[in-house]
């Protein structure tokens, strides 16, 4: 589904442009409940049995994106319900981050597998011989599994000539790599947030557009009304996501006119990451540690902490590129608010830590972006050479950072500067699930003397539940602006000193 312009997704970003809308006129915050029908107009269904249905779905997507709880299915709630204590110029964090309407889910069955109607019955029934518990019989010709029997082993699957077998799983308890997602007692999905890392990999990938996560939009605005000195910081991931008319530099300047003060990139800060990691992997790896993993992925090393305690100690202590650029902009600007603008769903909560709260004000997702341009009517083709404001620079290494594979190859470059003779061995996994089968190697004693990188989104950041670009085409265009960096930096010896490469 990953870049597929969907109902799902239109429906989501004109949410997000409406909250917007509505943070910036203010005035009586009430006339959200005419919103459901501007978005849903009309009078007969499109996407589902009802246009109530439709409207009471869209209803809870709206207080999400402000941040407001989902309301109590059984209680009369207004969807201003709480709206006038949102209005506040700071972060609104009511957890938890990812949340399941529950009416607006599916009740998809739980994994399982079908024999479809392309069974042609035939004589051999390989899929009956392979099944170690008798679970398929012949029916009218026709194979038939019993599930109370089946296994879920998938053999009867991978022996049927004709391809007649399906494998059935709920598509956001598929894309969740913690095993996050269950049934409630009426076969709804439900997350068990003990298990959850807020990747938001179940948000993007459920076709019924029932999982949300809470935004930040409506209290980031009200911080720039109120006066504020808002500064962005902004991924390299965002590279093509909102479309060629978009350079780096009239980003700047179409950002500018939202509100914010100024924008770096947080390239800057995946470049200091890099050189933290390398001194940490030269000076632990292997004399006090057997390998060294990764930092920047909240999900990554959320998720190494959880099932892998043990391995814990292994993770790099250096702080995330979204957190060493916080830092160092507000170092500059201490009564400036600091809005981290990137692809990932789980930096909100990242943000939200006792450690980082007090670096990072805002988060918002590029698709929320997105929505405040449309809000504002901000169009990059009407923006002049004259108004673009270059980004400050970062290496192609710090923004590679985006893609798979790029945080491991930062920090292996920068080792082999500061250690030409040294071997470097490098090991990285996309999506949690891949990420958890590394950490399994590791701790069976695969890995050692490695440096292993995980990356919760299959693709890296490009892939994050934020994004609005399909992932192959962001990694390509990702891939161009590192190259683009690589020219310019190397015949710029001053961002080496910044970086501490070279003495002034």
């Amino acid at each position: 589904m990953r870049g597929i312009y969907s109902s799902v997704t239109d429906i989501r970003r004109k949410v997000f442009t409406e909250v917007a809308r509505l943070a910036y006129e203010g005035g009586d915050y009430s006339r959200i409940d005419n919103l459901p029908y501007k978005i849903v107009p009309g009078k007969v269904a499109v996407y589902r049995e009802s246009i109530f249905l439709e409207r009471a779905i869209v209803e809870e997507r709206l207080r999400l994106a402000i941040g407001l709880p989902l309301r109590p299915i059984d209680e009369h709630e207004s969807v201003a319900d709480g709206i006038e204590e949102s209005a506040i110029a700071e972060k609104y964090y009511d957890p938890p981050l990812v949340n399941i309407i529950n009416f607006a889910c599916n009740a998809c069955p739980e994994t399982h597998y079908h024999v479809t109607d392309c069974c042609q019955g035939c004589l051999a029934h390989p899929c009956k011989e392979v099944c170690p518990k008798g679970a398929i019989e012949i029916v009218h010709g026709k194979s038939v599994i019993d599930q109370s029997k089946c296994i879920k082993c998938g053999r009867c699957q991978s022996v049927c000539p004709y391809n007649a077998i399906n494998k059935m799983e709920r598509p956001c308890a598929r894309a969740c790599g913690m095993d996050a997602i269950g049934s409630d007692e009426n076969g709804k999905a439900k997350i068990d947030y003990d298990k959850c890392v807020s990747c938001g990999m179940c948000l993007v990938n459920c076709p019924f557009g029932a999982i949300v996560d809470k935004g930040q939009i409506f209290q980031l605005i009200h911080a720039m009304k109120s006066g504020k000195r808002v500064i962005a910081l902004v991924a390299p991931a965002f590279v093509g996501q909102f479309g060629p008319k978009a350079s780096p530099e009239k980003l700047t300047a179409a950002m500018k006119k939202l509100g914010f003060d100024s924008v770096v990139e947080v390239a800057i800060g995946a470049d200091l990451c890099a050189i933290e990691e390398a001194k940490d992997f030269m000076r632990e790896v292997p004399e006090h540690q057997p390998f060294m993993a990764t930092s920047c992925c909240p999900s990554w090393s959320v998720m190494a902490k959880k099932l892998f305690p043990d391995l814990a100690p292994y993770i790099s202590m250096a702080m995330t590129p979204m957190v060493l650029t916080a830092r160092m902009v507000k170092k500059e600007n201490p009564d400036a608010c600091i809005a981290f603008i990137g692809p990932c769903a789980a930096k909100k909560l990242e943000a939200s830590r006792r450690s980082v709260r007090s670096d990072v004000d805002f988060v918002l997702t590029f698709e929320e972006l997105m929505g405040m341009f449309e809000a504002k009517d901000v169009k990059f083709e009407d923006i002049t050479d004259d108004e673009a404001v270059p980004l400050d620079k970062g290496t192609g290494d710090g923004r590679g950072f985006a893609v798979s594979g790029g945080v491991a190859k930062a920090v292996a470059d920068v080792i082999k500067r500061l250690d030409p003779e040294r071997e470097i061995k490098v090991a990285s996994a996309q999506g949690l699930r891949e990420c958890r089968k590394l950490l399994q190697l590791a701790k069976a004693g695969k890995y050692d003397g490695y440096l292993l990188e995980g990356m919760g989104c299959p693709g890296g950041c490009v892939a994050g539940a934020g994004t609005l670009q399909a992932v192959e085409k962001s990694t390509a265009l990702v891939n161009k602006y590192v190259k683009d960096a690589e020219k310019q930096n190397s015949l710029d010896s001053d961002y080496e000193i910044t970086l501490g490469f070279k003495r002034p």
